[in-house]
């Protein structure tokens, strides 16, 4: 094989004189393999704000503020992904909303199952609790799993759930997270938690505390109506809230009970559709 390698460079470098020869150039080496290609969207996927642009969107999980501290993986776009069967019905809701001086805010829509996987990663880093104080400041993280607040599969992966909240027109705008800025508890007054221009709920979104579930007693008069306004008008369009997060909700019946998806977050994704 020694004298074997030598002879094969003499005929690769031959050919390329040749080649250069014939066409003035060489040919270029093949480029390495490319990454597999994204997931294909369903065409029965559409971005919300195609369907109704009134619907507010403060997409959460394309920023470092939610419980892991960082932009979760495949949002690559602050962007509101449905069927457009729970679009045309949270369309629906909006108008119902509108007449009474409101209008809805989705925090989070489609989510792929590339982000359930950094939550379960994140879940698992039992050293970063950088968030903790807002988002869980009761809970131990080690219990995560078991209490519900995390799992291996979500409902939002199917595409028909979503995560929302009313604001009160006119909607005055939120100011951006800092990251490293003082953290409040999620179950603090309004006044003193985090600013969100959401009608005050009892909690902020995504709040791991049981004063999150929607019939919770210790909530006022005031917030449990908040709560059943959004529920009572959701409901009239067939979305169905998950009792232990006053923000969840899912569209019934699903187009995709049995499929999670893991197509990115982005307008690509649903261009065209």
């Amino acid at each position: 094989m020694t004298g074997l390698a030598p002879l094969l460079r003499t005929l690769a470098v031959t050919a390329a004189a040749g080649l250069l020869a014939l066409t003035g150039s060489v040919a270029a080496p093949a480029p390495p393999a490319s990454a597999a290609p994204e997931p294909r969207t369903p065409r029965e996927f559409v971005a919300l704000d195609s369907v109704d642009r009134t619907i507010l969107q403060e997409m959460r999980y394309t920023t470092p503020h939610n419980f892991t501290g960082v932009p979760v993986d495949g949002y690559r776009q602050p962007l509101c992904v449905l069927p457009r069967p729970a679009a045309e019905a949270l369309h629906r809701a909006q108008a119902r909303l509108l007449v009474r001086g409101y209008t809805l805010k989705v925090y989070d829509c489609y989510r792929p199952q590339r982000a359930v996987d950094h939550f379960v990663r994140w879940a698992e880093d039992l050293e970063d609790e950088r968030m903790k104080k807002e988002f869980y400041p009761l809970v131990d993280k080690s219990r995560l799993f078991a209490d519900g607040y995390i799992a291996e599969r979500s409902g939002h992966s199917r595409g028909s759930t979503v995560d929302l909240t009313i604001v009160r027109l006119p909607a005055r705008p939120t100011r951006a997270y800092r990251p490293g800025e003082r953290l409040v508890e999620c179950y603090a007054p309004q006044e003193k938690r985090f600013p969100d221009n959401s009608v005050d709920m009892g909690t902020g979104y995504d709040c791991f505390d049981t004063r999150s579930h929607t019939d919770d007693p210790r909530i006022t008069a005031a917030q449990r109506a908040n709560r059943q306004l959004l529920k009572g008008v959701l409901a009239e369009q067939g979305f169905v809230n998950l009792p232990e997060e006053w923000w969840h909700f899912t569209f019934r019946p699903e187009p995709f009970p049995e499929t999670y998806f893991d197509f990115p977050v982005a307008r690509r994704s649903v261009a065209r559709h």
